[in-house]
């Protein structure tokens, strides 16, 4: 990943931005997407030659005055807040911060426990490097067809990049790789040599598809939303998903899925044996 993720950040949201959503006239002679440095300079109350620093990488410890200065002036959001925060954090080698530990290849108790109830709901437990911790066998009716789980450590990402079954799959693979980039980019501290590790090995075995997103400014990545998948099986299937993170020393996300109309609903059903109805579309 990028040694300077706190410039390519601000630089991606300054780029964002569009001038009328500041109140800024959009002439026809713009040449730069999104806003001048200038622009955000005086949005922040700063000089435009150290935003062209930080944005460089040759200034890597703005005040948190700064910060939050430029945040409003990138009309962030509070995710973006927080995640501009820990850039910052560990950029700037704060000692607070621990060097990073293995990712984990165990489910606690509880974790597991709380898989058990989702059955048969469709469910499964990542950990940073997107490895496949453990599931629901809702889940597993629907990612064994696919390829997911196949190998003796599945692996999401792996899959996506390296398995040409995931973009017939996934009709919005792009979107879908997207997310699972970010998580990476994002979960993770900067220094972080497993992630650095697994991502230097996707970069050689999936080439540009992967090495485009890693090395691009971060993308915070969509944590619900509709995913459409392709199954073999089951036809066409609309999910919507919910990603609940579970901190730790090793962060952990466990993604639940539900269906989003009838059909899907009606699909599941066939796919896990369980009575029609069994598993509630979502209204709204």
């Amino acid at each position: 990943m990028s040694e300077n993720e706190l410039g390519a950040f601000l630089r991606a949201r300054r780029e964002a931005v569009t001038p009328t959503e500041v109140g800024l006239p959009s002439g026809p002679r713009r040449r730069t997407p999104g806003l001048r440095r200038s622009e955000v300079a005086t949005l922040a109350g700063i000089s435009v030659e150290y935003l062209t620093r930080l944005e460089q990488g040759r200034d890597r410890h703005p005040s948190a005055q700064v910060l939050g200065a430029l945040a409003d002036a990138l009309r962030l959001t509070v995710e973006e807040r927080v995640h501009l925060r820990r850039l910052e954090k560990e950029t700037g080698a704060d000692p607070c911060c621990p060097a990073a530990v293995a990712p984990t290849e165990s489910v606690r108790p509880t974790v597991r426990a709380i898989l058990d109830s989702l059955e048969p709901t469709p469910a499964v437990l990542l950990n940073r490097l997107a490895d496949v911790l453990a599931c629901t066998t809702g889940y597993r009716r629907i990612a064994e067809p696919l390829g997911i789980l196949d190998g003796e450590r599945p692996n999401l990402a792996r899959y996506a990049f390296t398995d040409e079954r995931a973009r017939a799959a996934y009709p919005e693979w792009d979107r879908f790789a997207d997310d699972l980039v970010g998580h990476l980019k994002t979960e993770s501290m900067l220094d972080d040599s497993h992630v650095r590790g697994f991502t230097d090995e996707l970069t050689v075995d999936a080439g540009a598809p992967f090495a485009d997103r890693i090395a691009a400014a971060p993308v915070l990545p969509r944590r619900s939303g509709l995913q459409r998948i392709t199954h073999p099986d089951a036809g066409p299937l609309r999910l919507e998903y919910e990603t609940l993170a579970l901190p730790d020393a090793d962060p952990q996300r466990l993604i639940v899925y539900v269906p989003a109309d009838a059909a899907t609903s009606a699909a599941l059903d066939r796919l896990t044996g369980r009575r029609p109805g069994g598993l509630h579309v979502v209204n709204g």
